[in-house]
C-alpha cells in the first residue's frame, strides 16, 4: 500500500511531467489557424514557440517540402515557406517538433490588412440605428469559401505583444455579419475581379487616433506624443500613442500580405497640420517592420459630416490627400458623396471598399486602363473675373455634374473674403465666377464640414474631393 505522502509525490511528479510535455508542444500565434489565407507566390513567414532547442519542421501539402528551424532559448522559432500561385484548392500546413500540429482548409491567395477606426470596424450587420447600405442582400449571398477574415480582439498595451486573440472565419450568412463592412466589400470586389481567394486581417478600433497605431520610433519627431511606460500610464485605450500598435499590429507583423487598407482620420481633425507627417511615418514604419518593400497602402478620405464644433474637417481631408504625394505607393478613395451628414458612419461602405479595390486592381494588379482615381486639381489661373481650374485624372470623357447645379465653389479676392460662386464644366476644366469678386485670387470647393461634391468623372463616376488653391 502506498502512503498518502507517496501518492501526493506521484501526483506532483505527474503534474510536472504534464507541464514539460505541454511546454514541448508547438504553440502558434492566433493568426496561424484553420481556414487562414496565405499570400500567394511568396516566401511567407511561419513562426511560433516550442521547447527550447527543438527542431521544428513545417510542411505545406501543396508541395510536400519540409522547412526546418531550431527554436531559441525562449522557444521561439521561425521559418520561411514558399507558396504557389493562388487557387481555390484547400491545403494543410503541418508543424511538428515530434508532435505535429496540422492546420486545415488553408487557401493560397491575396492577403490584406484592414485597419483604422470605427468606419473600418463597422460590421456588415451595422450598429444600432446605423445600417450598412445593401447589407441584407450582400450577407444573404455571401457564402464564399474564398473570402476569409481574421478579426483581432481589441488590445491596448504599453509594450509590444507577441500574440493576439482571433480566429479565421469563412464568409457566409452566419459569419459575414461580423466582418468589417468596408473590408468585406473590398475583398468581394477583388475576389470577383481576379478569381482568387482573398484573406482579410482586420485590426481596428472605433475612435482611435493615428498615433495609437504608430511605433515609438515613428513618433520620436512628433511633438506632444508621449509614449506610455506601463499599462497604468495609458490615458486613452484607443488614443494614447503606440498602444494599438503594441496590442493589435505587432502580433501580426511579418505575416505574409499583399498590402493594407486604412479608414481613419475623424479622431485627428484637431491636428491636420501633423496628420500628413504622422501618416507618412506610420506607413513607412509598418513597411520597414514587415520587410516586404513598399507594399501598397490604400485609404479612405473622411466623408462630410456635421461635427458641430469649431474645427473644419476640410483641413484634415487636405492633409489626407497629401499622403499620395508624400508617401509612395499609396492611393486615396474619395467619399465626398457619402450622403451621411448626420451620421459619422456613412452607410455606403460598398463605395468605400470598392473604391479602394479599384486602386488595388489598377496599381497593384496592373489594370491601369480603368478609371480608378478621383480627379485632382492640376492648375489654377484667372482671366478677368473668371477662375479656370484644370484637373488631372478626369478620365477620357471629362467631368460632369450629372445635370445638377454646382453650388459649392467659393471665390476670394485679395481681401481673402470668400463669396459663393457659379461654375460650369467643359471637359476637364471648370470655370468659376462670382459677381462679388472682381479679381479672383483663391478658390475653394466643399472646403468645410458638410458640403458634398456635385462633380464626378464620367468614366467610373468617381467624386471630386474638397480642395483649396490658397494656403491661408
Amino acid at each position: 500500500m502506498k502512503t498518502m505522502k507517496q501518492l501526493c509525490v506521484y501526483a506532483l511528479a505527474a503534474v510536472a511531467l504534464f507541464g514539460l510535455q505541454a511546454q514541448a508542444d508547438i504553440k502558434l500565434p492566433a493568426v496561424f489557424g484553420d481556414n487562414m489565407v496565405l499570400q500567394q507566390q511568396s516566401e511567407v513567414a511561419v513562426w511560433g514557440w516550442a521547447k527550447p532547442g527543438a527542431a521544428v519542421h513545417v510542411t505545406g501539402s501543396w508541395d510536400g517540402k519540409s522547412h526546418s528551424a531550431q527554436s531559441g532559448r525562449n522557444g521561439f522559432w521561425k521559418v520561411k515557406v514558399r507558396t504557389p500561385a493562388a487557387g481555390h484548392t484547400p491545403y494543410t500546413l503541418k508543424i511538428s517538433d515530434g508532435k505535429a500540429v496540422t492546420l486545415r482548409n488553408i487557401l493560397i491567395g491575396e492577403v490584406w490588412i484592414c485597419s483604422g477606426q470605427s468606419n473600418m470596424e463597422m460590421p456588415m450587420k451595422g450598429w444600432a440605428n446605423q445600417p450598412v447600405e445593401g447589407a441584407p442582400e450582400a450577407i444573404a449571398h455571401s457564402a464564399n469559401r474564398s473570402i476569409r477574415c481574421f478579426t483581432l480582439q481589441k488590445a491596448s498595451k504599453a509594450t509590444p505583444q507577441d500574440d493576439c486573440t482571433g480566429t479565421w472565419e469563412v464568409a457566409g450568412p452566419q459569419t459575414t455579419p461580423d466582418f468589417t463592412a468596408t473590408g468585406y466589400f473590398f475583398a468581394r470586389f477583388l475576389n470577383e475581379a481576379l478569381d482568387v481567394p482573398v484573406g482579410l486581417i482586420h485590426t481596428s478600433w472605433g475612435g482611435s487616433r493615428i498615433e495609437a497605431w504608430m511605433t515609438p520610433a515613428a513618433l520620436k519627431d512628433i511633438p506632444g506624443k508621449p509614449v506610455p511606460a506601463t499599462d497604468e500610464d495609458i490615458k486613452s485605450s484607443n488614443g494614447t500613442p503606440t498602444v494599438l500598435y503594441n496590442g493589435m499590429i505587432h502580433p501580426i507583423v511579418g505575416y505574409g500580405i499583399r498590402g493594407a487598407i486604412w479608414y481613419q482620420g475623424e479622431s485627428n481633425r484637431d491636428e491636420p497640420a501633423l496628420y500628413a507627417g504622422m501618416f507618412d511615418k506610420m506607413v513607412r514604419e509598418w513597411r520597414n517592420l514587415w520587410d516586404a518593400g513598399d507594399f501598397p497602402f490604400y485609404y479612405c478620405q473622411i466623408a462630410p459630416y456635421r461635427y458641430g464644433d469649431h474645427l473644419n474637417s476640410g483641413y484634415l481631408r487636405e492633409a489626407q490627400a497629401k499622403g499620395m504625394t508624400t508617401t509612395p505607393n499609396t492611393g486615396m478613395a474619395v467619399l465626398t458623396d457619402a450622403q451621411s451628414l448626420d451620421c459619422i458612419h456613412p452607410p455606403k461602405k460598398k463605395d468605400a471598399g470598392e473604391r479602394m479595390a479599384l486602386w488595388a486592381l489598377a496599381r497593384t494588379y496592373g489594370w491601369e486602363k480603368m478609371q480608378y482615381r478621383s480627379p485632382e486639381l492640376k492648375s489654377f489661373e484667372t482671366e478677368g473675373r473668371v477662375a479656370m481650374l484644370d484637373f488631372d485624372y478626369a478620365g477620357s470623357s471629362g467631368l460632369t455634374s450629372c445635370g445638377r447645379e454646382i453650388l459649392n465653389f467659393r471665390v476670394a479676392g485679395e481681401d481673402k473674403r470668400f463669396y459663393p460662386a457659379k461654375a460650369a464644366i467643359n471637359g476637364n476644366r471648370v470655370y468659376v465666377f462670382s459677381p462679388f469678386v472682381a479679381k479672383p485670387v483663391a478658390v475653394r470647393y466643399c472646403f468645410d464640414d458638410t458640403s458634398e461634391t456635385e462633380i464626378f468623372t464620367l468614366d467610373g463616376n468617381l467624386p471630386l474631393s474638397s480642395f483649396r488653391t490658397d494656403s491661408w
